[in-house]
């Protein structure tokens, strides 16, 4: 009688799922790098290319009133940009003298104390003033004195004879200086878009994100 062959036993369910590969868990993506910060000063000296946003003149200007503007260009230290362009400036007038003598030009002065980074945060600096000087009066304002002078005292001649033209003279020379001082002055101005370097009186600290480590 011929031997049975052997019958392979049927797995059971339990062994089944034994055999099945685990299920892998989904990977979750890196997660981002937390920035690093570190401080960089600026120092004293430093310019600052700066684009003017206010329009200002020693006519109607008058001392602390607000001028706004804007970096023009990166500012660098220690290979970092520090001051990056387009990041707000503010700054206030500090002297305005309108003139109106005949050799004495008007004058604007401008200092900037705080910038405004992108993030809105402010950081104090102080600048050296800027100025601004209008056309001094020059010969053709002389001339107009001698000129007035003159028609005065040939009037005070033809009406009052010596005497007149004496005191004609003194007039016509009064009245040249007013018209010398009303319509010669010339304004000191900075006109919004001006392109203006200022230079640091202190250095500044900011922060600026680390550069990646090698």
């Amino acid at each position: 009688m011929a031997a049975e062959k052997p019958v392979a036993p049927t797995p059971t369910p339990q062994s089944a799922e034994r055999t099945q590969e685990p299920a892998r868990a989904p990977e979750l993506p890196p997660a981002p790098k937390v920035p690093q910060f570190e401080e960089v000063v600026l120092p004293a000296s430093s310019v600052i290319g700066l684009e003017v946003d206010t329009a200002l003149s020693s006519e109607k200007a008058r001392v602390e009133d607000r001028v706004d503007a804007k970096v023009s260009r990166d500012v660098m230290s220690e290979g970092h940009v520090v001051i990056p362009a387009g990041s707000r400036v503010i700054g206030s007038v500090t002297t305005v003298e309108r003139g109106g003598k005949v050799k004495t030009p008007a004058r604007l002065g401008v200092r900037f104390h705080t910038l405004v980074l992108a993030d809105g945060r402010e950081v104090p600096l102080r600048t050296e003033p800027i100025y601004r000087e209008g056309e001094a009066p020059g010969p053709d304002s002389a001339r107009k004195i001698g000129g007035a002078a003159v028609g005065g005292a040939i009037l005070g001649a033809i009406i009052g004879g010596g005497k007149g033209a004496a005191i004609g003279g003194a007039v016509g020379a009064g009245g040249g200086s007013a018209i010398v001082m009303a319509g010669d002055r010339s304004a000191a101005t900075l006109a919004p878009g001006a392109i203006v370097n200022v230079h640091l009186s202190a250095p500044v600290t900011l922060e600026v994100e680390k550069r990646d480590q090698q």
